[in-house]
Parts: C-alpha cells; sequence; structure tokens
C-alpha cells in the first residue's frame, strides 16, 4: 500500500459492488445503514464548505447561485392561469355567485354540521373550526338529510354552509356550500389537528375577526375556490386581534393554519400558532348548492386522466 495508508485487507471495508440490504441481521443491517448515511451527511457537507470556499475566494466574480428544481417552478403551463387586468375575468367576478359578498351587499353566516350523528373528534374539530370563522353556528345533524337543511338555511339567511364528514371517527371530508345558489366544493380533509395537539400553540383565540391570506390559487378553478374561502369572512379584520387565517395552495393540497402574530418590537413579530389545523384537496366543483345525484359539475378530478404528470396542478 501507500505510505501512511492502512494495510489494503482493513481500508476495502466492502467489495465495491456491496450494498446494506445484503446483510441479513436485521441489527447489523440497521446500524450499517446509519453508518453509511452518516458518510453520505460528512460527503455533503464537506462538498458544500468547499463550494462556499471556492465562492468567496472568487468574491464578485463569483457565478450566481443556481435556483434549485422544485416541482413548484416546473409546473407544467396552465392555460387558464389568471391574469388579474384580464376583462373577462373581471367580468366574472362581478357577475358570479360571490359577487354580492365582494360587493358588500351580504353578511357571512355559516353552517357548520357534520355527517349523521358525530364522534368526540369531530364534534371537537367542529367547536374549533367555528371560533376561526366568526359568525357560524354548529348545528350537530341527527339523521336530517343535507338537502333538507338548505332550504332552511336559506330561510335564515345562512350565506354559507360547511359539511365535516368523517371517517371511522375521524374527520376526513369538507364539503362547502354558498347559498343560495352555489357552487359547492368537496374536499377531501386529512392532518387534522386540534388545539391540544399543537405543540407551543397560543391562548385561545379571541372573537376579533381575522386577517385571511389566500396563496397561490392561480388559475381560473383556484381562484373561484379562493373567492369560496374569502366569502367565509367579514370583509374588515379587525387588526388589532393580530389573528390570520391561511389557505395555502401548494401542488393542488390546500393547508389551512391559523396564527396570532406577536410584536416583540418595533422590527421583530412572532407567531404563534392557534389551530386547529388541517389539509384539503379538491374533489369535485359543483354548480348550485348541494345535490349528490343531479348536481352539474364544473370539476371533477379524475386521477388517471389528469395526473398525467407530477408538475401538473389545477388550482
Amino acid at each position: 500500500g501507500e505510505v501512511g495508508s492502512p494495510p489494503a485487507q482493513e481500508r476495502v471495508l466492502f467489495p465495491p459492488t456491496f450494498s446494506v440490504s445484503e446483510i441479513k441481521n436485521k441489527q447489523r443491517r440497521h446500524f450499517m445503514f446509519l453508518r453509511w448515511k452518516q458518510q453520505q451527511r460528512k460527503e455533503k457537507l464537506a462538498a458544500k464548505k468547499k463550494r462556499k470556499k471556492e465562492r468567496e475566494a472568487l468574491g464578485d466574480k463569483a457565478p450566481p447561485k443556481a435556483v434549485p428544481k422544485t416541482i413548484e417552478n416546473q409546473r407544467v403551463y396552465d392555460e387558464t392561469t389568471v391574469d388579474l387586468n384580464d376583462e373577462e375575468v373581471a367580468f366574472d367576478e362581478a357577475t358570479d355567485e360571490f359577487a354580492p359578498y365582494f360587493n358588500r351587499q351580504t353578511v357571512p353566516k355559516i353552517l357548520i354540521t357534520t355527517s349523521d350523528r358525530p364522534r368526540g373528534r369531530t364534534v371537537r374539530f367542529c367547536e374549533q373550526l367555528s371560533t376561526v370563522i366568526p359568525n357560524s353556528h354548529v348545528y350537530y345533524r341527527r339523521g336530517l338529510a343535507l338537502k333538507r337543511i338548505i332550504p332552511q338555511c336559506i330561510a335564515r339567511d345562512f350565506t354559507d354552509l360547511i359539511v365535516i364528514n368523517e371517517d371511522r371517527k375521524i374527520p376526513n371530508g369538507l364539503v362547502l356550500s354558498h347559498l343560495p345558489e352555489g357552487p359547492t366544493a368537496h374536499f377531501r380533509m386529512s392532518s387534522v389537528r386540534l388545539r391540544k395537539e399543537i405543540k407551543r400553540k397560543g391562548k385561545e383565540p379571541t372573537e376579533h375577526v381575522p386577517e385571511v391570506i389566500l396563496n397561490n390559487f392561480t388559475t381560473r378553478l383556484g381562484h373561484s375556490i379562493g373567492r369560496m374561502f374569502a366569502s367565509l369572512f367579514p370583509h374588515d379584520p379587525q387588526f388589532i386581534g393580530r389573528q390570520v387565517a391561511t389557505f395555502h395552495n401548494q401542488r393542488d393540497y390546500i393547508f389551512f393554519r391559523f396564527h396570532r402574530y406577536i410584536f416583540k418590537s418595533e422590527k421583530k413579530v412572532g407567531i404563534q400558532e392557534l389551530g386547529p389545523r388541517f389539509t384539503l384537496k379538491l374533489r369535485s366543483l359543483q354548480k348550485g348548492t348541494f345535490d349528490s345525484k343531479f348536481g352539474e359539475y364544473e370539476w371533477i378530478h379524475k386521477r388517471r386522466e389528469m395526473d398525467t404528470s407530477r408538475r401538473k396542478f389545477h388550482l
């Protein structure tokens, strides 16, 4: 061997074609895998340091940093992406079912209900959701069909109906119906975290009207869904309450978070999550109010036909 290097049999631990998965003993295999991972991490860090040094040595002459490729920035172009200065979009917004809300002719009043005879977790989720959405009322359903509830809602000036569905005691679906004329969106719901399951959460939310943030609803469909969420909340947020409800769309998953921000000094702001949090995935958008049999659908998520590329998104 070369000077100062260990003898050959010690240096070559694994033959070059060796893979950790060939080790039969589970504990040994796990141990070797962790060691291999550690090695990988070290090499990566070393390479990163080296690159940093090279950049510093080059100073101003260093080439611009490469922008990493992500699924988001490699997104397949969608011809329905909304240009806010488009006349057609302006006309749609002036005449769609949410126009009365945006023109301040209606005040949001929301009924939150459940699937038939809800269990504890769903009940708690509905109660917490009603503290996020001002002017919302929770009604626990016992054997009353949604079709029967909707006319009663309209008669009592409710502007929206939210239905939380559950499967095996776990909330797993959300139906949002804008009254009186629709549309109705069906979402799959996942990753529900109630208040007590959130680490480092803030004190209970106050009665103040929160700000609403809608991120990345860029296509015509996304725009409609964004308007739908916006119209659940009263117009003028009470900034004194420092509460903010966020609907963040990323790769067609809508992440909901509810925070309070805290001014630590004139420049520093901290945020506390208040909860609940959940994730929605749009399944369908239906014209009109909830009608599972004869509803006319504007959009239905058909996985096999639509999800041809991992970089194709609809919202």
